[in-house]
C-alpha cells in the first residue's frame, strides 16, 4: 500500500467515506466531480484499463451523488424532470435517463433507481441536480420532499467482478438482473446493489446508506476479491470512450439535445406525461438537428493521455466541429474520439482533419460505440 499523502483543495470540497481508504490503497491524484474528491490516478491508465478488462477493479464513485425523491406525488414529480417515459418502471428498476431544461438541454444523464413505489433516487453525473430539483418542486405544486440521503456509490467492475459478489453475498445475488437493484446488507452494513456502472463491463454498483463504515465496506471488498484478481482503481477513460459513454461537460452540455447524441430512445415527445422540455423537443425532433456526435479514428502518433481541451475538426479547409474526449485504446490499438461535428459530416467513412496541439492529423468517422457495440459485456 502506498504512504499516506496529504491531498487538499480545502474544506469546501467535501471527501468520500472511502477517501482514506484508496489513498492507503494508492490513489496518487484526484479530480473534483460534484463538490467532492475523486481519485483519478492509482498509476498507469493503461495497466488500470488491463485490470478492468481482464479482472476487476473497485472504484470509489461517492461522487455520483444521489438525489432522493419521496412523498405522495414522487412518480409524477420524477417524470416532471425527464423526457424518458417512466410509465412502466417497475419497483426495483434502474433507468439510464436525461434531465432537461425548458429548451431540451441536458442538465444531466443520471441512472435513475426506483426503490419503492414513491421514492426514487437520480444518482448524478456532475452538475447541481439537487438545487434544480428543488427549485422545480418549489413551483410544481406536487406533494415531494427533495434531499441527498447518506448515500456513497462503488463500483465492482470487470469480468470477475460477478464471482466476488458471490464471494461476498452468495448465490443468491447472481440472479440480479441488469439495470435492476436489490435492497442487501453485509456484515450488517446497510447497502443497496443494483447491476450497473460506467465502465460497459460486467459490472455491480454498491450504494452504502451509512457513510460512518465506508473504510470497512472497502476493505471487506478487497478481502473477497484478492482471490480474484481485484485491484483499487479508477473509472476507466479507455473504455468508456470504447463504450460510446458521455462525460457530462465532455460530451454533453446545457447546450447539447438528446437528438444531437442519438438518444432518441430516451425521448418521448408523445406521452401523455408532462415533462420540462418537451415542447422544444418537439419541435427540435420535427425539424432536425444541424450538428450529430460521431466517433472517431485520428491518424497520429498514440496519444499519450486524454486530450485536455477541444480539438478544433475541419474539413477541407472550414472547421466543422470539435472532439470532446480522446485517448488511445491500447486493445484497439489506434487513437479514438468522440466529437461533435456539423451533420453534413456525419457518416461513416468521411474523412476529417483534427488540429491536435502537435499539429493537424487525418480523421475518419466511424460507428460507436468502438468496441461491444451491444453491449453484450454488460448485460451478460
Amino acid at each position: 500500500m502506498a504512504q499516506q499523502h496529504d491531498f487538499g483543495f480545502g474544506t469546501q470540497i467535501r471527501k468520500s467515506p472511502y477517501f482514506d481508504a484508496t489513498v492507503r490503497w494508492g490513489a496518487q491524484g484526484f479530480s473534483v466531480y460534484n463538490h467532492m474528491y475523486i481519485p483519478r490516478d492509482f498509476g498507469d491508465p493503461e495497466q488500470n484499463f488491463w485490470n478492468l478488462v481482464n479482472d476487476a477493479i473497485l472504484c470509489d464513485v461517492a461522487v455520483e451523488r444521489q438525489v432522493e425523491i419521496t412523498g405522495p406525488d414522487a412518480a409524477r414529480f420524477t417524470q416532471l424532470l425527464t423526457p424518458r417515459d417512466l410509465s412502466n418502471m417497475a419497483v426495483g428498476q434502474c433507468k439510464y435517463v436525461l434531465i432537461t431544461n425548458a429548451d431540451g438541454g441536458i442538465l444531466n444523464d443520471p441512472v435513475l433507481l426506483r426503490l419503492g413505489e414513491t421514492h426514487f433516487w437520480l444518482s448524478l453525473a456532475d452538475s447541481d441536480i439537487l438545487l434544480w430539483a428543488q427549485g422545480v418542486a418549489v413551483h410544481s405544486g406536487m406533494d415531494v420532499t427533495i434531499r441527498e440521503p447518506d448515500v456513497s456509490p462503488l463500483q465492482l467492475q470487470g469480468p470477475k467482478s460477478g464471482e466476488i459478489m458471490r464471494a461476498l453475498f452468495g448465490d443468491a445475488i447472481m440472479d440480479l438482473r441488469y439495470y435492476w437493484l436489490r435492497e442487501v446488507e453485509l456484515d450488517g452494513i446497510p447497502l443497496i446493489v443494483s447491476r450497473t456502472g460506467w465502465s460497459s463491463e460486467l459490472g455491480y454498483e454498491l450504494y452504502l446508506r451509512d457513510g460512518s463504515r465506508g473504510d470497512e465496506l472497502w476493505e471487506r471488498i478487497m478481502a473477497a476479491g484478492a482471490p480474484f484478481g481485484l485491484q483499487p482503481g479508477h473509472t476507466s477513460t479507455i473504455r468508456r470512450i470504447e463504450g460510446a459513454m458521455l462525460s457530462y461537460h465532455a460530451d454533453a452540455d446545457i447546450d447539447t439535445n438528446p437528438f444531437e447524441l442519438g438518444l432518441d430512445r430516451l425521448v418521448n415527445t408523445e406521452m401523455d406525461a408532462e415533462f420540462i422540455g418537451k415542447s422544444a423537443l418537439r419541435r427540435i425532433r420535427a425539424t432536425g438537428v444541424s450538428r450529430k456526435q460521431v466517433g472517431l479514428e485520428i491518424d497520429a502518433d498514440r496519444f499519450t493521455g486524454p486530450n485536455t481541451t477541444f480539438w478544433p475538426v475541419s474539413a477541407r479547409g472550414e472547421r466543422v466541429g470539435k472532439v470532446s474526449s480522446a485517448v488511445y485504446s491500447p486493445r484497439l490499438e489506434r487513437n479514438i474520439a468522440l466529437a461533435m461535428v456539423q451533420v453534413a459530416f456525419a457518416e461513416p467513412g468521411t474523412e476529417l482533419e483534427v488540429a491536435l496541439p502537435s499539429g493537424p492529423a487525418r480523421a475518419t468517422v466511424v460507428p460507436t460505440p468502438f468496441f461491444d457495440p451491444k453491449k453484450k459485456l454488460a448485460a451478460a
